[in-house]
């Protein structure tokens, strides 16, 4: 799938005048008949199969709030298909109504930028269940899975339930992440999909609790490991390709403790600096060709690398230093190409600079508790995007190395590390 984008000076993007907010539409049966057919060819390839739990206290009619983790493209006909004939807007990142606004709106998709704080989005979503009566389908991760487990959620997301009111349903896929897993460049691979749809709260449930206990209650159920199932339930991937560009996750070698230097090909993982290959096999598990096994499960691997990322924040030697070529969003006529430009980010944040010295945009740790980040994206490539309200940067690196991983963690570290030194200066006071 690509994306519609043109070439325009920066002085002219920015001279483009901004949408006006629209409110959600409510999805016509054609729309949600139309999403149900296109759906069936992925659901039958997959032999799809759902295991409901307690949905029989959701009444037919009943604006819900459908919770689902993000794991693949599948996502989406997964849950056209299990809320078929319900009435549903999912909420949608802006640059997939690019090309697409009035299909979009007529599909039901509420527009939203990710990662950044977006107070129309809550407005929309209390409009669609109170006067459209219409349920509201959410990825609270808000970005695919890089390493088969759950990403953050924001904090913010326990009161946003509180303020709409209604029944909340989870969807939790099985399967979705090992078939076509975003590292490896959305190849897919033979495997059976499932799903548990379960009713999680109700609204006398919601209006007793707090908005930190639906925090935990949230935290425990998005609590899931793709490769962990897979080798517990015996998932043989036998596709030649299956650790294919691993390294984007991968990017650190745990043998030398250098980047940059990881590659991976075939069903093998590799780097370029020490020479230690690993072997990929068909449960998802990772095997040291000589020597020690640092890291047989992806996950932990990805773990370590998290923790390397904090502890060069904590020093202070943290520092992403790249060359960009930039895209611009700033409608949803087209996505705009304006050049080239330079990324920073460290402790202080991200500065981007570009387009001749016209462009300089900063944003501060605090900003975000992750990042849009992403692989092969629109198949244009590895992307950074950061930006506010009225413009979002796409950041290309230039570099050899992979980058995107690393930069999400270390944005998801820094967050926490300057959350908890707020806190604590206010306890102090």
């Amino acid at each position: 799938m690509k994306i519609k984008c043109k070439n325009k000076s920066y002085e002219q993007v920015m001279s483009i005048p901004r949408p006006k907010h629209q409110k959600p539409l409510k999805q016509g049966l054609f729309w949600r008949v139309l999403l149900r057919i296109v759906s069936i060819p992925d659901l039958l390839a997959t032999r799809f199969r759902v295991n409901k739990i307690g949905m029989e206290r959701l009444e037919k009619k009943e604006p819900a709030l459908i919770l689902m983790n993000h794991s693949s493209f599948i996502d989406l006909k997964i849950a056209s298909t299990l809320l078929f004939p319900r009435r549903f807007n999912v909420v949608c990142t802006s640059d997939g109504f690019v090309g697409m606004n009035w299909l979009m709106r007529q599909l039901g998709c509420i527009s939203t930028k990710k990662f950044i704080f977006d107070l129309s989005l809550v407005r929309d979503m209390i409009y669609t269940v109170k006067s459209l009566k219409s349920s509201v389908l959410l990825y609270p991760e808000a970005s695919y899975s890089f390493d088969g487990t759950a990403t953050p959620l924001p904090e913010s997301l326990g009161q946003c339930i509180k303020m709409l009111g209604v029944p909340v349903v989870m969807i939790e896929t099985h399967g979705a992440f090992a078939r076509q897993p975003l590292y490896n460049n959305l190849k897919k691979r033979k495997v059976q999909v499932t799903a548990d749809m379960k009713y999680l709260l109700s609204p006398e449930e919601i209006q007793e609790k707090s908005a930190e206990e639906i925090n935990e209650i949230l935290s425990r159920e998005f609590s899931f490991d793709a490769f962990a199932w897979q080798k517990e339930n015996r998932i043989r991937i036998d596709e030649p390709f299956r650790a294919e560009s691993l390294n984007r996750v991968l990017y650190k070698c745990p043998a030398c403790k250098r980047e940059g230097g990881m590659r991976a090909d075939g069903t093998e993982l590799f780097c370029t600096h020490c020479g230690k290959r690993y072997h990929m096999d068909e449960y998802g598990q990772l095997r040291a060709k000589d020597g020690v096994t640092e890291f047989s499960h992806i996950p932990d691997w990805y773990a370590w690398e998290r923790a390397e990322v904090r502890r060069e924040l904590e020093d202070g030697s943290y520092r992403l230093d790249c060359d960009v070529e930039i895209c611009m969003l700033v409608n949803t006529k087209t996505l705009y190409r304006v050049g080239d430009g330079h990324l920073i980010h460290d402790v202080n944040g991200f500065s981007l600079v570009g387009c001749d010295g016209k462009l300089c945009y900063t944003q501060k740790p605090i900003a975000s508790y992750s990042l849009y980040a992403d692989f092969y994206w629109y198949e244009m490539g590895d992307v950074i995007c950061i930006g506010n309200q009225h413009e979002l940067y796409y950041c290309f690196p230039k570099t050899d190395g992979d980058i995107v991983a690393k930069t999400r963690l270390a944005t998801e570290e820094l967050f926490k590390i300057v959350k908890a030194a707020r806190a604590d200066r206010k306890r102090k006071v």
